[in-house]
């Protein structure tokens, strides 16, 4: 896996749109999710892409504290439906918790968690912090994790 990590304005035309294709993808075909993904925090935000033969596969944004939370947040996580099941989940998480720190220094991670994928984010250390609710028709909980 190549992973590159990019500032919004260093990304090229063919990153951004890898990135939207994928968000697309998961969110909106895989999920049947309606609703408006591009929100203006991508501006402020990094992106880890990870790459498989020139495939993005896997992609996160990393966004400084103050833009979704009062905590830095790890949101948008995709893995592209061939590349689950084999670790690359996983490692995404590591890679953008890894290149938070190294970017903003250890402070709490916030997440907005699709509820099924809980026991999966307590694996990496995240803990609980909300009750359940609903965000664009699917269950989500806030999670933490304190470094």
């Amino acid at each position: 896996m190549n992973w590159i990590l990019k500032k919004f304005e260093e990304l090229t035309p063919f990153e951004l749109y890898a990135i939207l294709q994928l968000r697309n993808a998961i969110f909106v075909v895989e999920q049947n999710c309606v609703y408006q993904d591009l929100d203006n925090k991508d501006l402020k935000s990094y992106h880890l892409m990870g790459y498989e033969k020139n495939l993005l596969v896997a992609y996160t944004r990393i966004l400084p504290a103050g833009i979704s939370y009062v905590e830095s947040s790890i949101g948008r996580v995709v893995v592209l439906q061939a590349a689950r099941k084999n670790g690359t989940g996983k490692k995404l998480m590591q890679k953008s918790i890894e290149n938070l720190f190294s970017l903003f220094g250890k402070m709490p991670i916030k997440i907005g968690a699709q509820l099924y994928l809980q026991k999966f984010y307590e694996s990496l250390g995240f803990q609980q912090t909300s009750n359940v609710y609903l965000e664009d028709g699917i269950e989500h909980i806030e999670m933490l994790l304190t470094p």
